[in-house]
Order: C-alpha cells, then structure tokens, then sequence
C-alpha cells in the first residue's frame, strides 16, 4: 500500500476504536456536557433577568441570545478534557507501546483522538445549541453563508483545542493529572465575554478578557448567529485557531515521537 492509503487506512481504525470508547464508556463526555448546559439553564433562569437588565435589555430573551453563543464555543472547550485523559490513559496502560511494535502509521493514533473529538465536540455543540433553542434562542439576520461560516469556526475552534489537549495528555503522567493540565480550556471562557459584555467588566480586567483565544472567537461567532458587526474579531479567532492548531500539532507529534524511557 501507498503511504497516503496505510495513514488513511490506520487512522479511520483508530478513529473507530477512539468512537467505540466514547459509545462505551459515555460517562466522562455525558458529564463534560452537563457543565455548559447546567451554566446554560443557571444564568437564564436564575440571573437572566439581572444580567439582561444590566445590559440594556427588556427580559431575559435578549441575554438569552448573548449568551448561547459563548457557551457553544465552552461545549468545545470542556469537551476537548475528555480528549487529555483519553489520551493519557493510552499512553499509561500500554496499548501506544503495542501500537510501536506493529505496522501501524503512527500519525493515525494522534488523528484517530483528533477527529473522534472534534465529532464529539460538534454532537456536544448540536446538544446545546438544541437546548438554547428549546429556551428561546433565535438566530436572526443570520444567512445561509454566515451559518456555514459559523459551523466552519466551530470546527476549526474544535480542532485547535484538541491538538492542545492531545499535547496536554501526552506529557500528562495519568488520567487525574491529564484533567487537571486541561482545565485551562473550561477556565478561559469563564473570564472571556461568555456571560457579560468585556466593557462591564473592571477596567483592569478587561486586557485578560480581550487578549485570549476564546473572546474572538465568541464575539466572531455572535456575529455570524446574531447579524451583527464582526470587525477584527474574525481575522483574530482565526489566527487564534491557527497558532494553536500548529502549536498543538507539534507539540503532540514530537512529544509522541520520543523513543520511551
């Protein structure tokens, strides 16, 4: 076989074995998800009506509309932790050290974990995105090409993340230390523009909101669902999703490419 047909061949295998775990084994991607919904459903019905006033608005629908979009892109984020920890268990149990002795494309174990989390992340997203509708969410003045724009950042957000928490899993010593490095990817959104505007955040605060991937990216996103302006806030997540999909991409190849000790 060619090159290009054994890292296809491979890496559809291990993306299979990586959806058969999920299937298997749903309780770490059922409670990953419980975190943005549960945020979801506390900050409509417990603060809407608050943090819709503070806002300008009339009731909660407005901020209901505010806030679904941040919370797509923190799906993504909690999400991708699953990856860290299934990656580190790989890593810790001895099935990476049996693939090194076989004739397996060694690309394909790294890409198998890659897109059986960005299918997960975009199925995260889908079971959110269907809760906030269920609650009141509307995408107005979006069009047919803002949407596709909007489902391509998705993605691309996703793919970003997971290169970092493969990373992270690979120089993670266990599953519990795997989580821990990942926490960063549920932490960031919560001090991003995901649940209040970064001008009513403390003026000393406002650089760490504005100055992180997951802002561009939600304001970027807001845009394209909402029909309102983007600005700089596309080419910003962009190059956000870029950096880290190349940091992340070689940070994992060559962490997985060390000889073990």
């Amino acid at each position: 076989m060619s090159t290009l047909s054994l890292a296809v061949r491979d890496s559809s295998t291990m993306l299979r074995r990586n959806l058969l775990h999920a299937r298997r084994y749903p309780s770490l991607t059922l409670n990953l998800l419980l975190t943005p919904v549960m945020l979801l459903l506390l900050f409509v019905y417990v603060f809407g009506d608050v943090m819709s006033a503070g806002m300008g608005g009339a009731d909660r629908s407005a901020y209901v509309a505010y806030l679904v979009p941040g919370l797509l892109l923190m799906t993504i984020g909690s999400t991708t932790i699953g990856t860290a920890v299934s990656v580190a268990n790989d890593m810790n149990e001895g099935i990476i050290a049996r693939f090194r002795t076989m004739a397996v494309h060694r690309p394909s174990v790294l890409v198998g974990h890659v897109v059986g989390s960005v299918l997960q992340s975009v199925a995260g997203v889908v079971l959110v995105g269907a809760v906030g509708v269920a609650i009141g969410f509307r995408s107005t003045g979006a069009t047919a090409l803002e949407w596709l724009a909007a489902f391509g950042l998705l993605v691309v957000f996703a793919t970003a993340l997971t290169w970092i928490a493969v990373g992270m899993g690979l120089v993670s010593p266990n599953a519990e230390a795997a989580s821990n490095n990942a926490l960063p990817l549920i932490f960031l959104p919560l001090v991003s523009s995901t649940f209040v505007p970064i001008e009513q955040m403390p003026g000393w605060f406002q650089p760490v909101a504005a100055y992180q991937p997951f802002t561009p990216a939600i304001e970027t996103l807001r845009g394209l669902l909402l029909g309102t302006g983007i600005g700089h806030n596309g080419w910003l997540a962009l190059a956000w999703c870029a950096g880290l999909t190349v940091l992340g991409y070689v940070w994992s190849t060559k962490t997985f490419n060390k000889d073990p000790k």
